[in-house]
């Protein structure tokens, strides 16, 4: 699997990931649900729904970013929610989120590093992340301390970017190539963040691919369903 990162500089992909997510984070919720039209938002209540029937009490939301999932996951579960990201930037927007709706005591946030969580094995009820895992440097690892921090029988709910197939592929790859990194480079001043982003989804392995990684990964069960043609999907990955 091809590593792309953001700014092709000679620094890590952790460091270009962090350093592209702070220059874009004042303007991410608004691009986010614009170039997706707000099917995000359906999206995340869709991994939510599936989320539920495993009566969580303690998750662990992985690359939170600003919170929508984060918000989201509690709003349908009430659990308690632990955000973690690389970027300050963005969870500065998130911690805002959280104190607007005046659920500080229900979502913590925290800067941290998805291939090496500070949290001991088998802490969380359920783990989830929203288009994290594609920015991970190394995804095994990123996968495997993701499975170590869940209890056993847990599940880990991923939301990610796959491929649409089929005759509206061509259609949608032009849209993704050419339309997104344009309005992107427009409204977020960073003319690279939004062509890494298809760059990025075209090197990620998808559906059948990606339940091989996750079962490599150690996880005993993988479940996925496609969402919207396949522009994204959820994974089921279960300890």
């Amino acid at each position: 699997m091809k590593n792309v990162t953001p700014y092709h500089s000679t620094e890590s992909k952790k460091n270009q990931v962090e350093d592209m997510f702070d220059n874009i984070a004042p303007k991410y919720d608004l691009l986010n649900h614009v170039l997706s039209m707000k099917i995000d938002v359906l999206w995340r209540e869709k991994l939510v729904k599936w989320m539920k029937a495993d009566q969580p009490k303690v998750v662990l939301d992985v690359a939170t970013g600003t919170g929508d999932l984060a918000l989201a996951v509690h709003k349908g579960t009430k659990a308690k929610i632990v955000g973690m990201d690389l970027s300050q930037q963005m969870l500065n927007v998130g911690i805002q989120k959280i104190k607007k709706q005046g659920l500080e005591q229900q979502i913590s946030m925290q800067k941290g590093d998805a291939e090496a969580l500070e949290f001991e094995d088998n802490t969380f009820d359920a783990l989830s992340v929203a288009f994290g895992v594609r920015n991970f440097e190394n995804l095994p690892k990123g996968l495997t301390e993701m499975r170590r921090v869940l209890k056993e029988g847990s599940s880990a709910y991923i939301l990610e970017f796959s491929k649409v197939e089929g005759l509206l592929g061509p259609l949608y790859m032009f849209y993704f190539k050419n339309i997104l990194p344009l309005i992107g480079r427009l409204v977020s001043k960073d003319n690279r963040a939004y062509t890494y982003l298809p760059d990025s989804v075209n090197a990620f392995p998808y559906g059948e691919k990606m339940k091989a990684v996750l079962l490599e990964a150690g996880y005993s069960k993988v479940e996925f369903k496609p969402l919207s043609l396949g522009i994204a999907t959820i994974y089921k990955a279960t300890k």
